[in-house]
């Protein structure tokens, strides 16, 4: 693994405590939205409010990292797994594509909220302390940074090493005559037909320019009348973006379409063409309260959202001056986010390449096998899961533990067996050949009450979770889309099964998408029960979000808006009572993002009383770890690699009788004041241990990680003292399940 970043690499520094303005931290925030990763249109952390609760003295001012500069340098991570030469090469490629395509939302949805906050003079400063405008311009320098990185890790680095391994990126001009005539043909018969060249003359108005689309702005000049012509050539996004032109040879599209645009403008001299990329505003802006069709209401907005102003231009380096004049003129985009880079742009395609069938440049495969609880009770065709259920609960980890053999076979059984009376579903994100769909589909067909909360407002899947509303509510299902105001996020399912003379209800509560393809690539957790307390809790929420219950208190469970913050904070500030009265304590939190002024002033004021606190965070993290006073018994760590850790737990050692809670909700204004979020409480003593056991192995200086400083800046631990690699979590546990299942790990 490679050493942490020389000075020269890291990101600029924040500023530190006590030198920022003052801000008051957050209690109750605005909108809705989420993207992976944990990227928020409503700009959470711009809004004034009162002072977070709490006893105690006041606390210092600066105590806040900018919540932007921390999601760019969780970016940065994601870039150095790209630039480490002990990352297998095409997960190199791999890393550098969803560097670029982490980058396109950010800009599509953050950066352009913060845009629309300046020009509506909404000038409130963040919890950070910093205006809009200095957070954009901070933003400008730094993912302009980060961009060229990333262009010279593929130039220098990634595509020089693809080549050695026969996998070879090149440009026309590099290849052969027979290649090029190969291509031809390919561009005659598949590329030319959808091409539609745009002229920009007095006739013809400049074109509309569609986010994330590649074009080519042409140059052309009539020989008759010695006149020159712009005109504008999009790339059809639905082709392949990188072309194979022999075996092991591949080209981008706009290159083979730039080699024959004298075919799109003939009796033209094509005189130049430089490839650009427009990202625009793609945020969704529905007033739900108005909508008496929120569906209907939602289609339109999806029209509308293609229509959003540019945030960024990035055009190739080569470009000419008066060209790239002429777009940014036309596209009324400031200079400030115009970002020229080598060619190609848009290394989203890697995504293309890192799907060849190279195993040997990818992670070794890792097939998940059935949880040993369910294991026990599995048939010559699928586990019996009300069988294991009623024995005992039972507590995934996913990729690890298999998903189609347990959560999704729970939902299979539950369709199909006819002792089963009803089933209450929450889908936020699924795939598109969903086999969670399927049965549900399949169980309302059979008679069976099926009630599908579907939230169509799941940002980027708006399209997809339309279509399968449609489809739910054509097979007889109870369609509903959720409360006014608010986005579902919790993770739910509830089977209710007839069992002689009573009613058993089966729960699965989770931190993940019933999605079986992100299933194999996020690390999440599950936890399936039987329990009476859990089956009442989720037959209680589920009447809320389908019905008019006001029900905010719960057995087994904490529920955003209403419970869950409080109920987090309220724990907190026990386990400084437990360390004040001398009983053991500490605070162990995982999450995805960590925002809440709140529940990072609970935090401080825990450390502050001597409470160890451990803080496992995959991306945004606005707790400053680490300062004298205020926050030396706090540690963040952060883990990145071959899967994306997603799961929430929060663990409180509650004076040695350990409290464990797993669930949807990250610690994020959007989360706790603008979704619904549900955790629920792990009983079971040696699922609670495995918990902290996970926990603690995170944190571990022995286990390879991210290290947030006082100062904002992350630093990688790879290797120990003597150079050697650090323990992978994340490898680890994937050999821990070979060994238990009696495999050797390859």
């Amino acid at each position: 693994m490679s050493q942490p970043n020389s000075p020269a690499e890291v990101q600029h520094k924040q500023p530190s405590v006590g030198s920022i303005a003052a801000h008051r931290p957050h209690t109750v925030a605005a909108t809705v939205s989420d993207l992976e990763p944990d990227i928020d249109a409503d700009l959470d952390g711009y809004e004034e409010s009162p002072q977070s609760q709490g006893s105690g003295a006041p606390l210092p001012q600066g105590r806040f990292l900018d919540r932007e500069r921390s999601w760019l340098a969780f970016n940065e991570r994601v870039l150095e797994l790209a630039e480490d030469p002990a990352t297998p090469l095409l997960e190199r490629a791999n890393f550098l594509a969803i560097f670029a395509s982490n980058l396109d939302e950010f800009f599509m949805v953050r950066v352009a909220g913060l845009k629309r906050r300046i020009a509506t003079g909404v000038a409130t400063r963040s919890a950070s302390g910093l205006q809009p405008r200095e957070v954009l311009e901070m933003i400008w320098a730094r993912s302009r940074e980060l961009m060229a990185r990333h262009a010279a890790c593929f130039h220098e680095d990634v595509a020089p090493a693809l080549a050695d391994e026969g996998i070879h990126l090149v440009r026309w001009n590099e290849l052969t005559e027979k290649e090029q005539a190969r291509l031809f043909t390919l561009f005659r018969h598949q590329i030319f037909p959808v091409l539609t060249p745009l002229a920009v003359d007095p006739a013809h108005p400049f074109p509309y320019i569609s986010g994330l689309s590649l074009n080519l702005a042409v140059v052309v000049r009539n020989p008759v009348t010695g006149h020159r012509h712009f005109a504008r050539v999009k790339v059809p996004p639905l082709l392949s973006r990188f072309l194979e032109a022999s075996p092991g040879r591949y080209v981008p599209i706009e290159d083979v379409i730039a080699a024959h645009l004298e075919e799109l403008f003939p009796g033209m001299e094509v005189l130049e063409h430089h490839a650009f990329r427009l990202t625009r505003n793609e945020d969704l802006e529905v007033e739900e309260d108005d909508a008496e069709n929120l569906l209907q209401a939602l289609e339109k907005e999806l029209m509308r959202r293609r229509f959003g102003p540019p945030v960024r231009l990035e055009v190739e380096e080569s470009i000419d001056r008066e060209v790239l004049d002429l777009l940014v003129r036309e596209l009324k985009i400031s200079e400030a986010e115009v970002y020229p880079l080598p060619g190609p742009l848009d290394l989203t395609g890697l995504f293309r390449i890192h799907r060849l069938d190279r195993p040997e440049l990818k992670y070794p495969k890792f097939i998940a096998g059935t949880h040993r609880d369910l294991a026990e009770v599995e048939s010559a065709s699928a586990p019996d899961i009300f069988a294991a259920l009623r024995s005992r609960d039972v507590l995934l980890h996913h990729p690890y533990d298999s998903f189609s053999t347990s959560v999704q076979a729970f939902l299979e059984q539950a369709a199909t067996d006819p002792d089963v009376l009803a089933i209450k579903q929450t889908l936020y994100r699924t795939s598109g050949d969903s086999p969670i769909v399927d049965a549900l589909i399949e169980a309302a067909e059979s008679g069976k009450q099926v009630l599908v909360l579907v939230e169509i407002k799941a940002r980027f899947d708006e399209h997809a979770n339309i279509k399968w509303a449609r489809k739910l509510e054509e097979a007889g299902c109870h369609v509903v889309y959720g409360l006014v105001g608010l986005k579902t996020h919790c993770k739910l399912s509830l089977v209710v099964r007839q069992e002689g003379e009573t009613l058993r209800r089966y729960s699965h509560v989770g931190t993940g998408n019933y999605h079986p393809k992100t299933a194999r690539l996020y690390e999440d957790l599950g936890l399936l029960t039987a329990d009476p307390q859990v089956g009442a809790d989720l037959s209680d929420l589920f009447n809320r979000l389908s019905g008019y219950s006001r029900r905010e208190t719960y057995r087994r469970l904490l529920v955003a808006p209403k419970s869950l913050r409080d109920g987090l904070v309220s724990r907190i500030h026990k386990e400084i009572q437990h360390h004040r009265a001398g009983r053991p304590a500490y605070v162990r939190i995982k999450v995805n993002s960590i925002v809440d002024e709140a529940v990072i002033d609970a935090l401080y004021r825990a450390s502050m009383a001597g409470v160890p606190v451990d803080v496992w965070v995959r991306g945004i993290c606005a707790l400053r770890p680490g300062v004298a006073g205020l926050s030396e018994n706090i540690r963040v760590r952060s883990v990145l690699g071959r899967f994306l850790e997603h799961s929430r737990v929060f663990a409180f050692c509650n004076g040695g009788e350990p409290e464990v809670w797993i669930g949807s909700a990250d610690m994020m204004h959007r989360n706790l004041d603008r979704r619904i979020e549900a955790l629920v409480r792990v009983a079971d003593p040696a699922h609670r241990a495995a918990m902290n056991r996970l926990l603690e192995t995170g944190m571990s200086d022995t286990t390879a990680s991210w290290h947030l400083g006082p100062d904002g800046e992350w630093t990688r631990h790879a290797t120990d003292a003597d150079g050697g690699p650090l323990r992978n979590i994340q490898e680890m546990l994937i050999d821990a399940r070979r060994r238990r299942r009696g495999t050797a790990t390859p």
